[in-house]
């Protein structure tokens, strides 16, 4: 399991006073008010930064962090990733899982005839869809509703899931 979990990525300078807009890859936008920091991943390094203010426009947070008060220390950092660690991630409900921790993850169904390997997530308005490549290299979409996922065992990285009729062609 990934022990960052990816929250944002700062989409481009706002202001001259160092503030960013952060492009949220989080479900709630609004978590970035509880948050006090986030390692930014500069490709070399994970720098951790202290939320200083959080606002927010249509659908980006605006962060400003501690002892960035300028638009030239804070530009450099543009199209980079913002991270939390998992004990300041959101607590999650019964059935719910992170993403990172579902990608990857082996998948068969109830009889053991399909199997496959959980390659994306699309996040859907209704419910997320499960993007399964399987061993012949087609790709099934599932969606993940509790009629197709009967099983998540994140510790065996295995789901176990009920294929609808039609799913497979």
């Amino acid at each position: 399991m990934e022990n960052l979990l990816q929250v944002g990525v700062i989409s481009s300078t706002h202001g001259v006073r160092g503030e960013v807009k952060v492009f949220p890859t989080t479900d709630d936008v609004k978590r970035f008010k509880k948050l006090k920091e986030v390692l930014l991943d500069t490709g070399k390094e994970h720098i951790l930064l202290q939320i200083e203010t959080v606002k927010f426009f249509k659908q980006f947070a605006i962060l400003k962090f501690k002892d960035y008060d300028s638009i030239n220390e804070i530009e450099k950092y543009k199209g980079k990733s913002l991270f939390v660690t998992r004990e300041n991630a959101v607590k999650l409900k019964k059935d719910e899982y992170f993403i990172a921790d579902l990608i990857g993850m082996h998948v068969i169904n109830e009889d053991g005839t399909f199997t496959g390997t959980l390659k994306d997530v699309i996040e859907t308005g209704a419910n997320d869809v499960y993007v399964v490549l399987c061993e012949d290299g087609r790709e099934v979409l599932i969606p993940a509703i509790k009629d197709c996922i009967l099983s998540v065992s994140i510790d065996e990285n295995i789901m176990k899931v009920h294929l609808l009729d039609g799913l497979l062609e």
